[in-house]
């Protein structure tokens, strides 16, 4: 359980390039947990909407890095994004220890 549990997260994905490449940090919590504390930066499009407001993520070639509060839904969000055809869609997990990859460079 452990090692499919990791496997759902990649570790060798340098997120912090990635956004320094231009990534937009998907943030699929609810704008509610949103509110109470996020990445500087992110989008926030809670999942249960975020097919409705694909709208929001015209470029589907800009590489997307889904995150919520423990990787579960952005992991769903990742699995929706990829079967609308989005070409990089990465679930960074969650938000608290994704804001730390990103500030340990």
């Amino acid at each position: 359980m452990l090692d499919a549990l990791k496997n759902l997260f990649s570790s060798s994905v340098d997120y912090k390039e990635l956004v320094d490449q231009g990534a937009i940090i998907l943030d699929v919590r609810s704008a509610g947990e949103f509110q109470s504390g996020h990445i500087n930066g992110a989008m926030n499009i809670a999942v249960n909407e975020l097919e409705g407001k694909l709208d929001r993520l015209p470029n589907k070639e800009i590489p997307i890095i889904t995150c919520c509060a423990s990787g579960m839904r952005s992991g769903s969000a990742k699995t929706l994004l990829l079967a609308k055809g989005y070409k990089a869609v990465y679930n960074g997990g969650g938000w608290m220890s994704l804001n730390k990859k990103l500030q340990t460079h």
